[in-house]
């Protein structure tokens, strides 16, 4: 740390004269000592002073990028949370009969387009699960019906895929399971 050398006025310069004995030296002496003491005292006020703001600004830039980090993530989730209905309908109208008529072109583009759709949801963390045959989890599942034959707590169709992110389950899957 840089210190600035005291103004000439601030200094108090006396002759040798002026000065008296040994016991005036020795009063001189010892008011230095205290001015020297009060300002290393000051100096380490400063000193703490700066080494306390640089460590709450090192603090707060983390918790502004951490704040921004979640914030992003919440964001990316809520608009994933509001395509997810685009893509159910892709999936009910790839299903049934009317499906199986449509041409064989126009089947292939709308099929294109919604496996780019789950490509960049995939690249940004987002992922569909829910397949026939998985054990039952109740934490991934939502189990809309029970049917017969098959092993028990076994997917036994998927009625609506879930979605989740790194974090947490945007939408459970609804299942019907196996009892």
């Amino acid at each position: 740390m840089i210190f600035a050398p005291p103004d000439s006025d601030d200094i108090d310069f006396e002759s040798e004269d002026e000065l008296g004995g040994e016991g005036a030296l020795k009063a001189k002496l010892k008011k230095l000592k205290e001015e020297l003491a009060a300002v290393k005292k000051e100096r380490q006020e400063y000193l703490d002073g700066w080494q306390r703001a640089k460590a709450d600004l090192i603090n707060a830039k983390k918790e502004a990028g951490e704040a921004l980090r979640r914030a992003t993530a919440t964001g990316k989730e809520l608009f994933v949370e509001e395509l997810i209905p685009a893509l159910d309908s892709f999936d009910m109208a790839m299903q049934g009969e009317a499906w199986k008529n449509v041409d064989a072109a126009w089947r292939s583009g709308v099929e294109s387009i919604r496996s780019q759709i789950l490509g960049v949801l995939q690249a940004h963390g987002i992922e569909m699960f829910g397949k026939e045959g998985e054990k039952f989890d109740p934490t991934l599942h939502e189990p809309i019906q029970e049917v017969g034959g098959g092993e028990s707590h076994i997917v036994a169709r998927v009625l609506r895929s879930g979605y989740r992110s790194k974090s947490r389950i945007l939408r459970p899957a609804q299942v019907a399971i196996f009892r």
